[in-house]
């Protein structure tokens, strides 16, 4: 029975098969069908037919026939062999002969693409013949219509286009032959020939317009614009050399000349209509130009500069000249009484060195300034090195004269700070001892003694002469370092006791019913008798805050309140 069974299936599938594929073979058979119907439907020759409005001669009649031809054979002939074809492949499918058909169908591809191939190709050309018709009227026109505009612009504004003039019209009379051969090549039908005419036309006539509109403005610039900016320049230079100015450095007259005989050459490079390169160098004319108006405009500013600081300069020059030596012998004074640095007693003679060379720099410069043979802008460079050397010296100065002033002020000040911190220190030492307390500690003790011994070393040291003001003040400043700490701790202390005994009076109430507050509170006696109040302090509120939480923040409150 399996015997029988699988023959049957395979044959049945096998037949599946060939139908499907069959199927498959007939669709594909009427798709190319229809592309066939669809390409041979083109009103191809149709649009042929608007050539004809064209004059059919020469290239224009060349393609039409090109083109009928063409199309002639793809209808009469290839979508022909398509037919047969089609035949073919039909009987091939209904003979289950797949692979032939499938030769035979791409045979058939192939034609087709190749016939839709050639129709784009006649379409394009087509399209690209009439539209070039239309583009090259309309365009042409449009170059004609500039061309005869230009021309009258030329001749009604001759004198704006100078040397350039006959050069204009050389080139505005090269349009006509080229006007003349594309109306030839359009009346032989030769449009597309004629479009290539009309493109280096536009490209010429743009141009041309370019030309006319920049030559004007050039020609304005190298005949008026830039030889009214150098009469302006030398009329400037003129006046400023009557003010005393000195120009000479700057070399401007001949660089004037350098223009105006580039502006003749330049004259001769807008003959030749080479409008970009004179654009150029105008431009580069006017940065030159714009650079000597700063320059002069720097030369006027440094002149204010030096009016108005050279009295300044020479003011301070002189009033050092007498403040420096008197500053040396102050010093001399000053050292009877004070002790001074070493680096600190050169200050003013090597002050008085830096000026007394600048001296020098200062008297060549007077003299060149009136030998008016420089330039006020090298003269403010000048006159600001002096003047900043000059600032440099007298700060230096006047921060050491202060300093020397200051130091009878600062020794007063310590005088007074010292007389201040020994109060401090015998109110902090009365409070301790009047103070309801068991004892001083032997570390209170030992710190009030090194406070004490502070103070008798700076007052040791105001008895010296000369003063070192700079030991001095680090002694006092040590003092009161030691004096303050041990001030605040004094108190700290008082405050410790007072906190403590209050404590152990509020914890009172608890001894009979809380043995073991009882036990603690004895503990903080026996601490603050031995004068360890920060220990007692902390064993009583210890003892308290078992039994109410608070307790010490209340009791604080509560001193706080009576003080």
């Amino acid at each position: 029975m399996i015997y029988v069974i699988i023959p049957l299936v395979i044959i049945i599938v096998l037949t599946v098969m060939a139908f499907l594929s069959r199927r498959k073979h007939i669709q594909e058979i009427s798709e190319m069908e229809q592309e066939k119907l669809q390409i041979q439907n083109e009103p191809i020759f149709e649009e042929m037919t608007k050539v004809k409005q064209l004059n059919m001669t020469g290239e224009t009649e060349e393609m039409f026939e090109r083109w009928r031809n063409n199309w002639t054979e793809v209808v009469d002939d290839r979508l022909h062999n398509v037919d047969l074809l089609l035949l073919d492949a039909e009987g091939q499918v209904d003979r289950f002969r797949f692979k032939k058909a499938t030769e035979t169908e791409k045979q058939i591809r192939e034609i087709l693409n190749e016939c839709e191939k050639e129709m784009r190709t006649i379409l394009q050309e087509l399209n690209e013949l009439i539209g070039s018709e239309e583009r090259n009227r309309f365009e042409i026109e449009t170059v004609k219509e500039h061309h005869r505009a230009a021309r009258k612009k030329i001749l009604a504004h001759q004198y704006a286009f100078g040397p350039a003039v006959e050069p204009l019209e050389k080139e505005w009379e090269s349009f006509n032959p080229r006007f003349e051969e594309y109306d030839a090549l359009i009346e032989n039908g030769n449009y597309l020939q004629a479009r290539e005419i009309v493109i280096v036309l536009g490209a010429k006539e743009e141009r041309f317009s370019f030309l006319l509109d920049e030559i004007p403005a050039l020609l304005n610039e190298l005949q008026t614009k830039i030889p009214a900016a150098l009469r302006e320049l030398r009329k400037g230079i003129i006046e400023m050399e009557g003010q005393e100015y000195y120009l000479g450095h700057l070399k401007m007259p001949s660089r004037f000349d350098k223009i105006e005989q580039q502006i003749a050459d330049l004259r001769q490079l807008l003959a030749r209509l080479d409008v970009e390169e004179v654009a150029a160098e105008v431009n580069e004319i006017h940065d030159e130009i714009e650079s000597f108006y700063d320059v002069l405009e720097e030369e006027v500013s440094s002149r204010h500069y030096v009016d108005e600081h050279l009295d300044q300069m020479l003011d301070l020059f002189e009033e050092l000249q007498y403040a420096i030596p008197d500053t040396i012998e102050e010093v001399k004074f000053v050292q009877q009484s004070y002790r001074l640095d070493e680096n600190e007693v050169i200050i003013p003679q090597m002050a008085l060195q830096k000026l007394n060379a600048l001296a020098k720099r200062i008297e060549i410069f007077i003299e060149r300034q009136d030998a008016k043979n420089l330039a006020y802008s090298a003269q403010q460079i000048e006159l600001q090195e002096l003047v900043e050397e000059l600032d440099a010296i007298s700060e230096a100065h006047s921060k050491f004269s202060n300093r020397i002033k200051n130091l009878r002020i600062d020794e007063n000040l310590v005088r007074s700070r010292i007389v201040t911190l020994a109060q401090q220190l015998q109110i902090a030492d009365r409070n301790l001892h009047r103070a309801n307390i068991p004892g001083i500690p032997d570390d209170m003790e030992v710190q009030l003694e090194e406070a004490d011994e502070q103070i008798f070393i700076v007052k040791q040291s105001l008895e010296e002469v000369p003063l070192n003001m700079a030991l001095v003040e680090s002694y006092v400043q040590k003092a009161d370092t030691v004096v303050t700490d041990v001030c605040a701790k004094a108190a700290d202390m008082i405050e410790n006791a007072l906190l403590v005994e209050r404590i152990i009076q509020y914890g009172n109430r608890y001894r009979a019913s809380h043995p073991e507050v009882h036990e603690k509170l004895l503990k903080a006696e026996e601490s603050f008798m031995q004068c360890r109040y920060l220990r007692a302090l902390e064993e009583a509120g210890t003892a308290v805050e078992e039994v109410e939480p608070g307790a010490l923040k209340k009791i604080q409150g509560m001193i706080q309140v009576k003080v």
